[in-house]
């Protein structure tokens, strides 16, 4: 059963008319939620952060990186903290601008 808040989320990705069932799993709390639902309205590949391992945290790491056009698959692992994916993440964006 969802609580209110995952609920609304749901509501979200329903009326943005994004394919709500890749995250509408209990699996989920709303944090992790909002942003596998962001990443679907940008028209992302979230299948490498829709996992429930990844904290919503984390997921935020992962989509800003797609979103970027960063290779994420070099961060996106659940033994990096929220913290590292970002250093590596700046690193990775640094690189592209050069």
């Amino acid at each position: 059963m969802f609580n209110k808040s995952q609920l609304e989320q749901i509501e979200k990705g329903i009326i943005a008319g994004v394919d709500v069932s890749i995250y509408a799993k209990p699996g989920f709390d709303w944090k992790q939620m909002n942003q596998i639902r962001l990443g679907l309205e940008y028209g992302l590949d979230v299948s490498i952060y829709a996992k429930p391992e990844f904290d919503w945290e984390q997921m935020w790491e992962i989509r800003w990186g797609l979103e970027d056009g960063v290779e994420v698959s070099i961060y996106a692992k659940p033994e990096f903290s929220w913290e590292q994916m970002r250093e590596i993440r700046w690193d990775l964006e640094e690189k592209n601008n050069v």
